[in-house]
């Protein structure tokens, strides 16, 4: 089972404003970062519950691979058409675990705090970060404490016209 992060940063470390607002990305959504080739790259995606909800609030189900949705409030979800999604409420370990049983082989994680938790677990094996020349202030961290180091294995670092500058990451065992 391989787990990889694919998201975007402001240089000051944060991935949404307080409100969960990202309307700081749009000047951006336009360059060629990767996304879709790490996209085609995917067995699923493991999104927390908080993200879902900022997903939803796009307008239209972009997602084209089964949405694991972790969550131990909800209890059922409302899903936009075409939305292949499930609730799961479970610790990373137990996820990946669920989800190896069923034949899935590469998870995109996403979500800040879904992020934190499987990095706390040690449960992330490949981070590509996209930092966006912003300063925010304040919001959503990317990342939070952690009970120990976590060593990184440089990838690759590419740079965009637009100021974008992504940086590739193993995460050493």
């Amino acid at each position: 089972m391989k787990t990889s992060v694919f998201c975007a940063a402001s240089i000051d470390g944060f991935i949404a404003k307080s409100d969960d607002g990202i309307e700081w990305l749009n000047p951006y959504e336009k360059d060629p970062h990767g996304f879709e080739e790490f996209f085609a790259s995917l067995d699923a995606v493991v999104i927390g519950r908080r993200t879902f909800e900022v997903v939803l609030g796009f307008g239209g189900w972009f997602y084209t691979k089964p949405v694991f949705v972790l969550s131990s409030t909800l209890k059922n979800l409302k899903l936009p058409e075409g939305a292949v999604c499930e609730l799961i409420n479970a610790e990373p370990s137990e996820v990946l675990k669920q989800l190896e049983q069923r034949g899935f082989n590469h998870l995109y994680i996403d979500g800040g705090v879904t992020i934190q938790r499987f990095l706390r677990a040690r449960l992330i094996d490949r981070m590509i970060i996209t930092r966006v020349p912003i300063l925010l202030g304040n919001g959503i961290p990317l990342f939070g404490s952690l009970p120990q180091e976590v060593q990184l294995k440089h990838v690759a670092t590419r740079t965009y016209p637009t100021g974008l500058v992504q940086s590739e990451y193993e995460v050493a065992r």
